[in-house]
């Protein structure tokens, strides 16, 4: 299973100091934390997108690009890429363009986002969110597959003979996960492609996480593309550690009552009925523990650990614990007893090589069949 960590990059009061990082301050706060989640044996970070205060994120390939060149092996992803709002054409060719950066050390969370006022800021309307991601997806996926490519739909200017640049790394485009917390439409997307479901379930109670993942695994077989055990999965997470857990509760409820998406919640509730995990590191792993029973056997847990003001020394001592202590003992537990059928999640194969110590893909030149205009890349006609 791959375990790692993701940030929303939210600025937010130290509810101790009253003080607030500077931008400038969280953006370097959040490189730091991606390096170190190699150094600890993480497997992956990933970062949101947003355009709005009090969010700092608006470039993730730019963050992610800066975090290739300062590591060797860790995945970069991201959660999510807003697929209704970004032009699918843009996702394809920077996308492409970090995947060479990083060696093929990279994959995508898709999802839709949750700040309407993001839809009309860039020209889109938020009623029509779900056909968007439907859409915008198609053309993504053409793109990263095909060249010269023709095609028109409802929401961007028809392309004709357009080939994005430069193509996906050894001709394997990124892995996408779908990601989505409460919406059918999204699970089924997952499941037509064969790509992965993410269900973002830091706010949901088991239930609801359950229906979402059973969805997805039975349309995914009913696709074709394999049994529901063969669906690859992932989930969202979220922790707080200390020696006991009345220390941890004391410390971490400051951070709980001055979350913007917390305001009003009882923290003893949300430890009951969500995925937040607030005591020592032992009922942490008891806790995550419980969710292949609940949902199968999965592929992906990825856990927030730097909301609600938490000054950066607090999450770096999270991460820490994380990495030296929660992880290694689910890997222990997870790994060990994971059916023979059940996939690992997928990785390019330049980035398999690199982890197994096999040989890498022989690199091919770009070269477009057929004849064709050199300036342009179009085909010539005749």
């Amino acid at each position: 299973m791959q375990f790692g960590v993701f940030t929303v990059g939210d600025i937010v009061t130290d509810p101790a100091t009253g003080q607030a990082p500077s931008e400038h301050q969280r953006i370097r706060n959040t490189v730091e934390m991606a390096v170190a989640s190699e150094q600890l044996g993480l497997d992956f970070f990933g970062t949101g997108e947003h355009h709005n205060p009090p969010f700092v994120p608006s470039s993730p390939v730019a963050l992610l690009a800066h975090v290739a060149a300062r590591t060797q092996r860790l995945l970069l992803t991201t959660s999510t890429t807003l697929i209704t709002t970004n032009d699918p054409v843009r996702i394809a060719e920077e996308y492409a363009y970090l995947q060479h950066l990083a060696d093929g050390r990279v994959d995508l969370m898709m999802g839709r986002g949750n700040t309407g006022p993001v839809y009309p800021w860039f020209g889109q309307d938020i009623r029509k969110g779900i056909s968007l991601a439907v859409e915008h997806y198609d053309l993504l996926r053409q793109l990263w597959r095909e060249t010269n490519v023709d095609w028109e739909g409802e929401f961007r200017t028809p392309l004709t003979d357009f080939t994005s640049m430069p193509r996906p790394l050894d001709g394997v485009p990124p892995f996408v996960w779908h990601a989505s917390i409460r919406s059918p439409q999204i699970a089924e997307q997952a499941a037509y492609y064969g790509d992965g479901f993410l269900h973002n379930n830091i706010f949901w109670p088991i239930d609801h996480v359950r229906k979402m993942v059973e969805l997805y695994r039975e349309r995914f077989a009913h696709y074709g593309h394999g049994t529901p055990e063969q669906a690859v999965v992932g989930l969202g997470g979220q922790l707080f550690v200390a020696e006991t857990r009345t220390k941890a509760v004391e410390r971490f409820e400051p951070y709980f009552r001055n979350s913007y998406v917390y305001q009003g919640a009882d923290l003893e509730e949300m430890v009951r009925h969500t995925p937040l995990a607030v005591g020592t590191a032992q009922q942490v792993v008891d806790k995550y523990l419980t969710y292949r029973d609940q949902v199968g056997d999965y592929q992906r847990q990825a856990f927030i650990i730097d909301m609600g003001g938490m000054p950066h020394a607090e999450v770096m001592r999270q991460l820490e614990v994380l990495g030296t202590t929660v992880v290694p003992a689910l890997r222990a537990e997870l790994e060990g007893s994971r059916p023979a059928g059940v996939p690992e999640a997928p990785l390019h194969p330049r980035h398999r090589a690199l982890l197994e110590g096999g040989e890498p893909p022989a690199e091919e030149p770009f070269a477009l069949v057929g004849d064709f205009d050199p300036l342009t890349g179009r085909k010539v006609r005749i």
